[in-house]
């Protein structure tokens, strides 16, 4: 198996961990299915008799072109933001059913995509409901209102060596070193968010680690999860969004009032400091994070075309260099400059 292919089938390990935790008896028959969509982690639908399960363990090496290497001790922050999650907004993460901390591994109800859709694939497919980013910001806003200023989770998440091996150095520090002339502003902007600790972070909050479920968003792969700064999770799904609108067909201005209305949404929650901090900080943070989706250890697959990559590259060191105050001045500017005649809204993919 080559460093960044996924196994097709499962690790002993893995069967042993679920009769130990009495999700599977001893010589019971089990089918598993890899599960397609992360990089940092395998994860596995377990079909039992009459029941279905998934199974989540971390990876000491990410699947990405990039050498990426990260603690396996994320997996227990996962399991512990998702207890957190749980407790706060039941409906919001799966069914927490065991953990084994030492071998970086736990099981979690499987959720049936018939009925919990992934959302990034809703979205590529076209389908954009407003609905659902609003309830995505909402969900997320709760959840950083919940955990601000708590100092038992501040301790408990003092994560700040695994967040900096998963965000600060693959998204901004890397695509410093691909931009050269932006590096003194990504450098800041790596400090400052390493140095502002006032919520629960999740740390990937992205649409394909979001299931729109029939109660509302549900959240996945919290590996990220740190006590930190909040403004980065809102900066990190909104800049998923802008990222589609050059990509799905005739679905640009859903996809920008979705942005507008998830960050809308989320700013009606802040209540742990002024919300005029917060938004310069999101605002700040946003192009850094456009810029890393072309340039970081993790491009966006769906990113190929030269014309957008280049317009992202534009858009966001314009911004980088002269920022926005707030998230919605940030998509005033990419509105503006998609609908120019050298922006992205001429070409094939609109």
């Amino acid at each position: 198996m080559s460093p960044t292919s996924a196994p097709t089938s499962p690790d002993p390990v893995l069967a042993d961990f679920l009769v130990a935790h009495a999700l599977a008896g001893p010589g019971e028959a089990a089918r598993w299915t890899p599960l397609a969509g992360g990089v940092s982690s395998d994860l596995w639908r377990v079909d039992l008799p009459g029941r279905s399960l998934c199974v989540k363990r971390a990876l000491a090496r990410l699947r990405v072109a990039a050498d990426w290497q990260a603690p396996v001790s994320r997996n227990a922050y996962e399991w512990a933001w998702m207890r957190f999650a749980s407790r706060r907004r039941p409906d919001s993460v799966p069914e927490l059913l065991a953990h084994d901390p030492e071998a970086g591994l736990f099981a979690m109800a499987f959720l049936p995509p018939e009925q919990y859709p992934m959302w990034k694939a809703r979205l590529l497919a076209g389908e954009v409901h407003v609905a659902t980013a609003k309830a995505v910001g909402e969900t997320l806003g709760a959840l950083h209102a919940a955990s601000a200023g708590d100092p038992a989770l501040a301790a408990q998440f003092a994560t700040d060596d695994n967040f900096h091996a998963l965000r600060i150095e693959p998204y901004l520090l890397a695509t410093a070193t691909a931009h050269p002339a932006l590096s003194d502003i990504l450098h800041s902007l790596s400090e400052r968010t390493a140095a502002t600790h006032l919520a629960l972070v999740h740390g990937d909050v992205s649409p394909k680690n979001i299931l729109v479920g029939p109660s509302g968003p549900v959240l996945l792969d919290a590996e990220c999860a740190w006590y930190g700064d909040p403004a980065f999770d809102l900066a990190f799904c909104v800049n998923h969004l802008l990222l589609k609108s050059l990509v799905v067909p005739g679905r640009r201005a859903e996809l920008l009032h979705s942005a507008r209305a998830l960050a809308e949404a989320y700013a009606r929650c802040v209540d742990w400091e002024p919300r005029p901090d917060i938004e310069a900080r999101a605002a700040s943070l946003l192009p850094a994070l456009l810029l890393a989706r072309v340039d970081g250890k993790s491009p966006v697959e769906y990113l190929t075309d030269d014309r957008h990559q280049l317009f992202v590259r534009t858009v966001a060191s314009a911004l980088l260099r002269a920022p926005a105050p707030t998230v919605a001045g940030v998509l005033d500017a990419w509105a503006t400059a998609i609908e120019t005649p050298t922006g992205a809204g001429g070409d094939r993919s609109d």
